[in-house]
């Protein structure tokens, strides 16, 4: 049986490394999840990552480290992921960082991206992959 090829966002990722309140949970549940297998960006690394370490949080730099290097698939085409980028924020009004996620998402052919974003935030409006929160409603 093949995994489910997901693209998790910085919330996600921020939520499980810090451990804190009922979103955590739920992102530990996805990021542990056995039949997942996870694509990620520079974008999304860039996003994460250099706080934790200019800031010496040690534990959530090691958390950061060991997903992004058991991530399955990488996003190389940082142009092309660009192009993408605003052709999806155009059409579903998304900010700059999520439109990144939604495109290398795409290019990558995750089935979904699963994101700590409000349901009535913009990104829920997409319809080029299947978007899912585990923000608590």
């Amino acid at each position: 049986m093949s995994r489910r090829k997901t693209f998790v966002d910085a919330g996600v990722l921020i939520a499980a490394a810090r451990g804190k309140a009922d979103v955590a949970t739920h992102a530990m549940r996805i990021l542990d999840d056995p039949d997942r297998e996870f694509v990620a960006s520079p974008f999304l690394k860039l996003e994460v990552l250099p706080k934790a370490v200019c800031e010496k949080r040690q534990a959530e730099v090691e958390f950061y480290e060991k997903f992004f290097n058991a991530v399955t698939y990488w996003v190389h085409s940082v142009e092309e992921t660009a192009k993408n980028a605003y052709t999806e924020a155009c059409k579903f009004g998304l900010n700059a960082v999520d439109a990144l996620h939604v495109a290398a998402a795409i290019s990558a052919g995750a089935e979904e991206l699963i994101t700590t974003e409000k349901p009535e935030k913009s990104i829920h409006h997409v319809d080029s992959i299947n978007i899912l929160s585990i923000r608590p409603l």
